[in-house]
Protein backbone atom coordinates (compact mmCIF):
# COMPACT_ATOMS: atom_id res chain seq x y z
CA UNK A 1 0.00 0.00 0.00
CA UNK A 2 1.35 3.42 -0.99
CA UNK A 3 1.99 5.85 1.82
CA UNK A 4 -0.22 8.92 1.94
CA UNK A 5 1.44 12.30 2.47
CA UNK A 6 -0.53 15.42 3.45
CA UNK A 7 0.43 19.10 3.56
CA UNK A 8 -1.45 22.37 3.89
CA UNK A 9 -0.72 26.08 3.63
CA UNK A 10 -2.68 29.12 4.76
CA UNK A 11 -3.69 31.76 2.19
CA UNK A 12 -3.01 34.70 4.50
CA UNK A 13 -0.70 36.63 2.18
CA UNK A 14 1.89 36.24 -0.54
CA UNK A 15 3.74 32.94 -0.55
CA UNK A 16 7.23 33.69 0.73
CA UNK A 17 10.66 32.14 0.92
CA UNK A 18 9.94 30.49 4.27
CA UNK A 19 6.87 28.79 2.80
CA UNK A 20 8.86 27.67 -0.23
CA UNK A 21 11.75 25.98 1.57
CA UNK A 22 9.84 24.98 4.68
CA UNK A 23 6.81 23.42 3.02
CA UNK A 24 6.27 24.05 -0.70
CA UNK A 25 9.49 22.62 -2.16
CA UNK A 26 9.49 19.54 0.14
CA UNK A 27 5.83 18.86 -0.68
CA UNK A 28 6.47 19.06 -4.42
CA UNK A 29 9.52 16.80 -4.11
CA UNK A 30 7.40 14.20 -2.28
CA UNK A 31 4.98 13.84 -5.21
CA UNK A 32 6.91 10.84 -6.50
CA UNK A 33 7.25 9.14 -3.12
CA UNK A 34 3.62 8.47 -2.30
CA UNK A 35 0.01 9.50 -2.68
CA UNK A 36 0.07 13.23 -1.96
CA UNK A 37 -2.78 15.41 -0.68
CA UNK A 38 -2.14 19.17 -0.60
CA UNK A 39 -4.77 21.66 0.55
CA UNK A 40 -5.10 25.43 0.79
CA UNK A 41 -6.11 26.03 4.42
CA UNK A 42 -8.70 28.76 3.91
CA UNK A 43 -10.59 27.79 7.09
CA UNK A 44 -7.42 28.22 9.15
CA UNK A 45 -6.94 31.65 7.56
CA UNK A 46 -10.17 32.88 9.19
CA UNK A 47 -8.35 33.08 12.54
CA UNK A 48 -6.46 36.11 11.20
CA UNK A 49 -9.61 38.18 10.49
CA UNK A 50 -8.82 38.34 6.78
CA UNK A 51 -11.30 40.19 4.52
CA UNK A 52 -13.46 38.15 2.10
CA UNK A 53 -11.90 39.70 -1.01
CA UNK A 54 -8.40 39.22 0.32
CA UNK A 55 -9.11 35.60 1.22
CA UNK A 56 -10.38 34.86 -2.29
CA UNK A 57 -7.41 36.60 -3.89
CA UNK A 58 -4.85 34.90 -1.64
CA UNK A 59 -6.40 31.48 -2.18
CA UNK A 60 -6.10 31.85 -5.94
CA UNK A 61 -2.54 33.16 -5.67
CA UNK A 62 -1.44 30.26 -3.46
CA UNK A 63 -2.85 27.80 -6.00
CA UNK A 64 -1.18 29.70 -8.81
CA UNK A 65 2.18 29.76 -7.00
CA UNK A 66 2.17 26.03 -6.25
CA UNK A 67 1.32 25.11 -9.82
CA UNK A 68 3.99 27.51 -11.09
CA UNK A 69 6.63 25.97 -8.80
CA UNK A 70 6.07 22.45 -10.06
CA UNK A 71 3.04 20.92 -8.39
CA UNK A 72 1.57 18.27 -10.72
CA UNK A 73 -2.21 17.79 -10.31
CA UNK A 74 -1.82 14.35 -11.90
CA UNK A 75 0.34 13.29 -8.95
CA UNK A 76 -1.12 15.45 -6.15
CA UNK A 77 -4.70 15.85 -4.93
CA UNK A 78 -4.76 19.67 -4.77
CA UNK A 79 -7.81 21.38 -3.25
CA UNK A 80 -9.31 24.00 -0.95
CA UNK A 81 -9.85 22.92 2.65
CA UNK A 82 -13.35 24.47 2.77
CA UNK A 83 -14.52 22.36 -0.19
CA UNK A 84 -14.46 19.29 2.08
CA UNK A 85 -17.08 19.99 4.81
CA UNK A 86 -16.44 16.61 6.44
CA UNK A 87 -13.31 18.21 7.92
CA UNK A 88 -15.37 20.55 10.09
CA UNK A 89 -17.60 17.69 11.26
CA UNK A 90 -14.54 15.71 12.31
CA UNK A 91 -13.16 18.81 14.04
CA UNK A 92 -16.16 18.85 16.39
CA UNK A 93 -15.91 15.11 17.01
CA UNK A 94 -12.21 15.42 17.85
CA UNK A 95 -12.84 18.51 20.00
CA UNK A 96 -14.89 16.28 22.27
CA UNK A 97 -11.80 14.07 22.71
CA UNK A 98 -9.35 16.94 23.33
CA UNK A 99 -8.50 18.30 26.76
CA UNK A 100 -8.16 22.04 27.38
CA UNK A 101 -4.78 21.40 28.98
CA UNK A 102 -3.42 19.86 25.79
CA UNK A 103 -4.32 22.98 23.80
CA UNK A 104 -3.07 25.33 26.51
CA UNK A 105 0.40 23.80 26.20
CA UNK A 106 0.71 24.63 22.49
CA UNK A 107 3.61 27.02 21.95
CA UNK A 108 2.24 28.53 18.74
CA UNK A 109 -0.88 29.91 20.44
CA UNK A 110 1.11 31.41 23.32
CA UNK A 111 3.65 32.87 20.91
CA UNK A 112 1.00 34.54 18.76
CA UNK A 113 -0.74 36.03 21.78
CA UNK A 114 2.59 37.38 23.03
CA UNK A 115 3.05 39.04 19.62
CA UNK A 116 -0.22 40.95 20.06
CA UNK A 117 -2.73 38.76 18.21
CA UNK A 118 -6.21 38.99 19.74
CA UNK A 119 -7.14 35.54 21.10
CA UNK A 120 -10.24 33.79 19.80
CA UNK A 121 -11.54 30.24 19.95
CA UNK A 122 -10.39 29.49 16.40
CA UNK A 123 -6.82 30.45 17.23
CA UNK A 124 -6.93 28.38 20.41
CA UNK A 125 -8.53 25.34 18.75
CA UNK A 126 -6.35 25.56 15.62
CA UNK A 127 -4.55 22.26 16.44
CA UNK A 128 -7.87 20.36 16.49
CA UNK A 129 -8.79 21.57 13.00
CA UNK A 130 -5.26 20.68 11.91
CA UNK A 131 -5.76 17.21 13.40
CA UNK A 132 -9.00 16.81 11.45
CA UNK A 133 -7.23 17.87 8.24
CA UNK A 134 -4.69 15.12 8.72
CA UNK A 135 -6.87 12.34 10.11
CA UNK A 136 -9.83 12.65 7.72
CA UNK A 137 -7.62 11.37 4.86
CA UNK A 138 -5.83 8.69 6.92
CA UNK A 139 -2.52 10.42 6.22
CA UNK A 140 0.63 8.45 7.04
CA UNK A 141 3.15 11.30 6.82
CA UNK A 142 3.00 15.08 7.28
CA UNK A 143 5.89 17.36 6.26
CA UNK A 144 6.17 20.02 8.98
CA UNK A 145 8.56 22.71 10.12
CA UNK A 146 10.05 22.53 13.59
CA UNK A 147 7.51 25.09 14.80
CA UNK A 148 4.61 22.85 13.67
CA UNK A 149 6.01 19.63 15.09
CA UNK A 150 4.16 20.12 18.38
CA UNK A 151 0.84 20.43 16.52
CA UNK A 152 1.49 17.08 14.87
CA UNK A 153 2.21 15.62 18.29
CA UNK A 154 -1.17 16.97 19.39
CA UNK A 155 -2.75 15.25 16.37
CA UNK A 156 -1.12 11.98 17.36
CA UNK A 157 -2.29 12.39 20.95
CA UNK A 158 -5.89 13.07 19.88
CA UNK A 159 -5.89 10.15 17.44
CA UNK A 160 -4.52 7.72 20.02
CA UNK A 161 -7.09 8.86 22.57
CA UNK A 162 -9.87 8.36 20.00
CA UNK A 163 -8.58 4.90 19.04
CA UNK A 164 -8.29 3.84 22.67
CA UNK A 165 -11.97 4.59 23.10
CA UNK A 166 -13.46 3.53 19.76
CA UNK A 167 -11.00 1.09 18.18
CA UNK A 168 -8.14 1.34 15.69
CA UNK A 169 -9.89 3.64 13.22
CA UNK A 170 -7.62 6.67 12.86
CA UNK A 171 -4.16 6.40 11.31
CA UNK A 172 -1.40 7.79 13.58
CA UNK A 173 0.65 10.12 11.35
CA UNK A 174 4.43 10.57 11.38
CA UNK A 175 6.29 13.85 10.76
CA UNK A 176 8.69 14.49 7.90
CA UNK A 177 11.09 17.27 8.90
CA UNK A 178 13.80 18.69 6.66
CA UNK A 179 16.31 19.70 9.30
CA UNK A 180 18.51 21.84 7.06
CA UNK A 181 15.68 24.16 6.04
CA UNK A 182 12.96 23.61 8.63
CA UNK A 183 13.25 27.18 9.94
CA UNK A 184 13.99 29.95 7.42
CA UNK A 185 15.09 33.28 8.94
CA UNK A 186 13.17 36.41 8.04
CA UNK A 187 14.68 39.79 7.17
CA UNK A 188 14.74 40.65 10.91
CA UNK A 189 16.36 37.38 12.01
CA UNK A 190 13.22 35.83 13.49
CA UNK A 191 11.55 32.88 11.77
CA UNK A 192 10.18 34.12 8.44
CA UNK A 193 6.44 34.53 8.94
CA UNK A 194 3.60 36.64 7.57
CA UNK A 195 2.60 37.23 11.20
CA UNK A 196 5.90 39.03 11.81
CA UNK A 197 5.86 40.91 8.47
CA UNK A 198 9.47 39.88 7.82
CA UNK A 199 9.05 37.89 4.61
CA UNK A 200 10.57 37.85 1.13
CA UNK A 201 7.78 37.09 -1.40
CA UNK A 202 8.45 34.66 -4.25
CA UNK A 203 6.72 36.51 -7.05
CA UNK A 204 6.85 40.23 -6.34
CA UNK A 205 8.49 42.45 -8.95
CA UNK A 206 12.26 42.72 -9.17
CA UNK A 207 12.46 46.11 -7.46
CA UNK A 208 10.39 44.99 -4.44
CA UNK A 209 12.34 41.78 -3.92
CA UNK A 210 15.67 43.57 -4.19
CA UNK A 211 14.47 46.16 -1.65
CA UNK A 212 13.41 43.39 0.77
CA UNK A 213 16.74 41.59 0.49
CA UNK A 214 18.77 44.78 0.89
CA UNK A 215 16.78 45.58 4.08
CA UNK A 216 17.87 42.36 5.83
CA UNK A 217 19.11 43.17 9.33
CA UNK A 218 22.84 42.73 9.96
CA UNK A 219 25.26 43.79 12.68
CA UNK A 220 27.50 46.89 12.51
CA UNK A 221 30.72 45.24 11.29
CA UNK A 222 32.43 47.21 8.53
CA UNK A 223 33.59 46.11 5.11
CA UNK A 224 37.04 44.95 6.21
CA UNK A 225 35.97 43.30 9.47
CA UNK A 226 35.84 39.47 9.60
CA UNK A 227 32.28 38.24 9.98
CA UNK A 228 30.68 35.09 11.36
CA UNK A 229 28.68 33.36 8.59
CA UNK A 230 26.51 31.60 11.18
CA UNK A 231 25.31 35.01 12.39
CA UNK A 232 24.80 36.46 8.90
CA UNK A 233 21.17 36.24 7.72
CA UNK A 234 21.99 36.87 4.03
CA UNK A 235 24.40 33.93 4.14
CA UNK A 236 21.85 31.67 5.87
CA UNK A 237 19.37 32.42 3.08
CA UNK A 238 22.01 32.11 0.35
CA UNK A 239 22.84 28.59 1.54
CA UNK A 240 19.28 27.49 0.79
CA UNK A 241 19.88 28.10 -2.94
CA UNK A 242 23.61 27.59 -3.33
CA UNK A 243 25.76 24.56 -3.98
CA UNK A 244 28.21 23.49 -1.30
CA UNK A 245 31.11 25.15 -3.13
CA UNK A 246 29.18 28.41 -3.54
CA UNK A 247 28.25 28.39 0.15
CA UNK A 248 31.85 27.73 1.19
CA UNK A 249 33.10 30.53 -1.04
CA UNK A 250 30.78 33.11 0.53
CA UNK A 251 31.55 31.83 4.04
CA UNK A 252 35.28 32.23 3.43
CA UNK A 253 34.85 35.76 2.07
CA UNK A 254 32.85 36.73 5.16
CA UNK A 255 35.45 35.26 7.50
CA UNK A 256 38.38 36.87 5.71
CA UNK A 257 37.04 40.44 5.56
CA UNK A 258 37.04 42.89 2.68
CA UNK A 259 33.57 41.58 1.85
CA UNK A 260 30.61 43.48 3.20
CA UNK A 261 27.06 42.54 4.01
CA UNK A 262 25.97 44.52 0.95
CA UNK A 263 28.00 42.18 -1.24
CA UNK A 264 26.36 39.14 0.39
CA UNK A 265 22.89 40.64 -0.13
CA UNK A 266 23.67 41.33 -3.80
CA UNK A 267 24.73 37.71 -4.34
CA UNK A 268 21.63 36.51 -2.50
CA UNK A 269 19.38 38.57 -4.77
CA UNK A 270 21.09 37.29 -7.92
CA UNK A 271 20.78 33.63 -6.98
CA UNK A 272 17.17 34.17 -5.81
CA UNK A 273 16.16 35.88 -9.05
CA UNK A 274 17.78 33.21 -11.23
CA UNK A 275 16.30 30.31 -9.23
CA UNK A 276 12.71 31.51 -9.66
CA UNK A 277 13.02 32.59 -13.32
CA UNK A 278 11.38 29.47 -14.84
CA UNK A 279 8.64 29.60 -12.20
CA UNK A 280 7.89 33.24 -13.04
CA UNK A 281 7.55 32.30 -16.71
CA UNK A 282 5.18 29.42 -15.93
CA UNK A 283 3.15 31.68 -13.65
CA UNK A 284 2.67 34.18 -16.46
CA UNK A 285 1.24 31.42 -18.65
CA UNK A 286 -1.28 30.40 -15.98
CA UNK A 287 -2.38 34.02 -15.56
CA UNK A 288 -3.40 34.08 -19.23
CA UNK A 289 -5.99 31.37 -18.48
CA UNK A 290 -6.88 31.42 -14.76
CA UNK A 291 -9.83 29.04 -15.26
CA UNK A 292 -7.28 26.22 -15.47
CA UNK A 293 -6.34 26.89 -11.83
CA UNK A 294 -9.95 26.80 -10.62
CA UNK A 295 -10.64 23.60 -12.58
CA UNK A 296 -7.64 21.87 -10.97
CA UNK A 297 -8.88 22.85 -7.48
CA UNK A 298 -12.41 21.60 -8.21
CA UNK A 299 -11.15 18.23 -9.46
CA UNK A 300 -8.88 17.91 -6.45
CA UNK A 301 -11.75 18.67 -4.08
CA UNK A 302 -13.88 15.94 -5.68
CA UNK A 303 -11.14 13.35 -5.06
CA UNK A 304 -10.46 14.58 -1.52
CA UNK A 305 -14.14 14.62 -0.58
CA UNK A 306 -14.68 11.08 -1.83
CA UNK A 307 -11.97 9.91 0.57
CA UNK A 308 -13.25 12.11 3.41
CA UNK A 309 -16.84 10.87 3.05
CA UNK A 310 -15.73 7.26 3.22
CA UNK A 311 -13.72 7.87 6.38
CA UNK A 312 -16.26 10.06 8.16
CA UNK A 313 -18.88 7.32 7.68
CA UNK A 314 -16.58 4.88 9.47
CA UNK A 315 -15.98 7.40 12.26
CA UNK A 316 -19.70 8.21 12.65
CA UNK A 317 -20.51 4.53 12.95
CA UNK A 318 -17.79 3.99 15.54
CA UNK A 319 -19.04 6.79 17.82
CA UNK A 320 -22.76 5.99 17.45
CA UNK A 321 -23.95 8.69 15.04
CA UNK A 322 -24.75 6.11 12.37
Amino acid sequence: MKKRILSGIQPTGDVHLGNYFGMMKPAIELQDEGETFLFIADLHALTSSISPDELRKNTFNVALDFLSCGLDPQKTVFFKQSDVPEVTELTWILSCQTSIGLLERCHSYKDKISKGMIPNHGLFAYPVLMAADILIYKSNFVPVGKDQKQHLEVTRDIAMRFNNRYGEILVIPEPIIREQSAVVPGIDGQKMSKSYQNTIPLFADEKEIKKKIMSIVTDSKGLNDPKNPDECIPYQLYKLFASESQSNEMANKLKTGGYGYGHAKKELFEIFWEHFKPFREKRSEFLKNPDIVFKILRKGAEKARTEAQKNICEIRKAIGLN
